[in-house]
């Protein structure tokens, strides 16, 4: 198979056939680092189904899809199980095969326990761990037939808590574990499950935050690099975790945040 590399506008070399002819869905597509995974994995080749429950998103992310790409619009919620098997079901009978699914779709909210009411802890455990319940079960046959994997979308706040933040905490804390048991339970199976963590990123959700100069200054303080990631940084981390160069890589745990959890938590001295 010939091979050939172009360079995206961030700058990384980028095999255009490294996923051809490989079929791959993102949950929560429409956006952020969604839309960035599908975008990278349309440039490497792959015909990429994007999920998300606003028609009007995803197909607005579809539509700015690099030149040549093949973008697939599905409209579902992901945390109705129902839905979901009917999602995966439809993409492997209509395109014969699944090799990727990329759990991004999430959720969160502000408060500790204390502020957090019912409804609002429900919500977040359903979209953050359902659904990936939900998706990875649905997928896990098809993916089994190719030798194919999943990627989760975590976060930092799942490696380690944050202040007002305890259920956004908890599911993201649980996505680690279940990646953990699934990595476990299928990798003998040639199925490899793996996660990336990132920390602050570019995306519409974390818009208020960008918003407040007081906030970005503290970011800047905690994280090294001083700046929060791109959407397309981390997506290039996922397109590593499905591709061949990671293919003795199971139940791995990538943080995308700039060098934030190589502190010992100390405050800067100097």
């Amino acid at each position: 198979m010939s091979w050939h590399a172009t360079t995206h506008p961030k700058g990384v070399a980028v095999d255009e056939n490294r996923f051809a002819g490989k079929v791959v869905i993102v949950t929560g597509g429409g956006s952020g680092i969604g839309a960035a995974t599908a975008y990278r994995f349309g440039r490497d080749g792959a015909t990429v189904i994007i999920v998300g429950r606003t028609e009007g998103r995803l197909k607005q992310a579809a539509d700015a899809a690099p030149t040549g790409s093949t973008i697939v619009t599905r409209v579902a919620d992901v945390s109705d199980e129902s839905a979901v098997n009917a999602l995966i079901t439809g993409v492997a009978e209509e395109y014969g095969r699944l090799d990727v699914l990329v759990n991004n779709a999430g959720t969160g909210a502000m408060g500790t326990v204390e502020q957090t009411d019912t409804a609002t802890w429900r919500h977040i455990l359903a979209v953050d761990v359902d659904s990936v319940f939900f998706a990875s079960r649905a997928a896990l046959p098809h993916l089994r037939r190719v030798g194919g994997c999943i990627v989760n979308v975590g976060s930092v706040s799942g490696l380690g808590a944050d202040w007002g933040l305890a259920a956004y905490n908890t599911a993201k804390g649980a996505l680690v574990n279940l990646t953990n048991a699934m990595a476990l339970d299928h990798g003998h199976e040639g199925v490899r499950v793996n996660a990336v963590h990132p920390s602050l990123t570019r995306t519409p959700v974390a818009a208020p935050v960008f918003e407040d100069e007081d906030t970005m200054a503290a970011f800047r303080q905690r994280i090294p690099m001083q700046r929060a990631a791109e959407p397309s940084e981390v997506a290039d981390v996922i397109a590593f975790l499905a591709g061949p160069e990671a293919r003795f890589v199971n139940g791995a745990h990538i943080p995308v945040d700039g060098g934030l959890r190589a502190s010992s938590g100390q405050p800067r001295m100097f």
